[in-house]
């Protein structure tokens, strides 16, 4: 084996790993993104039913069931683990991880916050 061949078997060696790890945390990456994304649309949803039950509840006087907010909270919980998940695998910096995680305290909010952080995510990583 020549020097030439040599040289070009060992240059091309290491780069095989470095496309797997990659790929490996791309699909981690996707992984989050999916997670967060449905969480963020599940606590937005129950986020809009709490906000109708306290209008109905203070505005109108009426007696609507009380478990919509313990449901909220729950969701809202296993959401903020599932931001900062994604939020540690893309790096996020903590001004946009604490507005994406205080999106889902706000109604309507998160809904738009996941569209524009999955938007973000997808063209950053290619997922």
């Amino acid at each position: 084996m020549s020097a030439s061949e040599n040289e070009t078997t060992v240059a091309t060696e290491p780069q095989t790993a470095p496309a797997q790890a990659k790929t490996a945390n791309t699909a981690k990456i996707a992984s989050a993104l999916l997670r967060y994304r449905v969480l963020a649309w599940t606590t937005g949803l129950w986020l809009l039913l709490l906000t109708g039950e306290m209008i109905a509840k203070y505005g109108f006087d009426a007696n609507p069931p009380s478990w919509i907010a313990v449901v909220h909270g729950w969701v809202y919980f296993i959401y903020l683990i599932a931001t900062a998940d994604l939020a540690v695998k893309v790096r996020w910096p903590i001004g946009r991880t604490i507005g994406t995680l205080i999106a889902g305290t706000v109604p309507l909010l998160s809904f738009f916050v996941e569209h524009a952080n999955a938007k973000q995510v997808k063209n950053d990583f290619g997922v």
